[in-house]
C-alpha cells in the first residue's frame, strides 16, 4: 500500500531521480508542528519515532467521524438530490 500524497504534495520540492516528495520537506514540515503544536525541541523531535508522533497527533485530534457506507450515500442522494 503506498502512502497518501499531502493535497499540497504537486508544489512540494522532487527528487530528479524518482519524482518523489523530498525527505527533508517533508521532516521540515512535522518538525515545525512538533514544535508548534506540541512545544517539542529538535531533539526531541529527533528521538521520536514516526508512530510516536503520529500517536500524540492522534490523540490532539480527536476521536475520528465514521463514514457512510456507499448504500447509506446513495440513500442520502436519492432523499437529497439537489
Amino acid at each position: 500500500m503506498s502512502p497518501r500524497p499531502h493535497p499540497d504534495s504537486s508544489a512540494r520540492p522532487r527528487s530528479p531521480g524518482t519524482g518523489e516528495v523530498l525527505f527533508a520537506e517533508v521532516a521540515g514540515e512535522f518538525g515545525g508542528l512538533a514544535g508548534a503544536v506540541l512545544g517539542w525541541r529538535p531533539d526531541e523531535f529527533w528521538r521520536s519515532t514516526p508512530a510516536e508522533l503520529a500517536a500524540v497527533l492522534a490523540a490532539l485530534a480527536g476521536p475520528r467521524a465514521a463514514g457512510v457506507t456507499r448504500g447509506e450515500l446513495a440513500g442520502l442522494m436519492a432523499r437529497f438530490p439537489d
